[in-house]
């Protein structure tokens, strides 16, 4: 049975996507605290944005946002060849696992720190390192849920309109679904966390034109990421098989479970 299951081409390809699905959404929450300037970069000025009366706004990012895009790319993928209930769990797979990890920094905060470990941050340059660990691995509780709540919700959106497109186009124009639901979904995105996260803290003006700033970067690598999907299923199609391919496709769109009547591809 685990051989037939590792020698499957489909199976192994889902295992995969979903390692590096999970991998990557852990990793963008884990260096999301950093922010960094994108204009400077590439050696800019900040763009100076005024938008609802909030001046000199520019585009101040979280490190997070270097590796979310891909998050889109790989649910456009496994939207695209097993559907939405693959999408679903490898979505929920991502939140309960990152959910863990941050469990287990709020336990490793907790622990009373060896006096050795203190002693050597010293050596490091560094005045505190328990202080310092604090401040990277315990972020606040409601840019976590917010994170969360936002990816959860944001995966939900893609996916419904990635499968509105599809049944309305077929197999064809793979790069209208990919990149339309990807703007909506970073949309709704951008918006859920910004308001979970700082709602109270910070007007709803500024809420607006913080969410504004962070669309305008996810919209332009929504646009720019859309050859690298074509680049994926290229090869996807091409280490499985046209014809498996095509039958992949189409169990996706009736989705009735993640490999139904696709052809072992081994």
């Amino acid at each position: 049975m685990i051989h037939k299951i590792l020698n499957d081409k489909p199976t192994k390809i889902f295992v995969g996507f979903t390692a590096f699905f999970v991998a990557n959404a852990l990793v963008a929450e884990a260096i999301g605290m950093k922010l960094f300037s994108f204009e400077q970069l590439f050696g800019m000025k900040p763009a100076n944005f005024t938008l609802f009366g909030q001046s000199g706004l520019a585009f101040t990012l979280t490190c997070g946002v270097i590796l979310w895009p891909f998050e889109f790319v790989i649910t456009d993928i496994i939207n695209e060849f097993y559907g939405p209930r693959a999408v679903r769990r490898i979505s929920v797979t991502a939140v309960v696992l990152i959910s863990y990890a941050f469990l287990m920094y709020f336990i490793a905060i907790a622990l009373p720190p060896a006096k050795a470990w203190l002693a050597s941050s010293h050596q490091q340059g560094v005045e505190n390192i328990q202080t310092s660990f604090n401040a990277i691995f315990g972020q606040n509780m409601r840019i976590i849920i917010g994170s969360l709540v936002a990816f959860l919700v944001s995966q939900g959106v893609d996916v419904f309109v990635f499968q509105k497109i599809k049944k309305a186009t077929g197999n064809k124009h793979l790069w209208l679904r990919a990149t339309g639901s990807t703007l909506v979904s970073q949309l709704v995105d951008s918006y859920i966390v910004l308001f979970i996260a700082f709602s109270g803290l910070f007007s709803w003006q500024l809420i607006l034109a913080v969410g504004i700033m962070n669309y305008l970067y996810k919209f332009t690598l929504a646009i720019v990421l859309t050859p690298v999907i074509y680049f994926i299923e290229k090869r996807i199609e091409r280490y499985v098989g046209h014809e498996t391919a095509k039958q992949m496709k189409l169990a996706a769109m009736g989705d009735k479970t993640l490999f139904e009547n696709i052809p072992t591809a081994g």
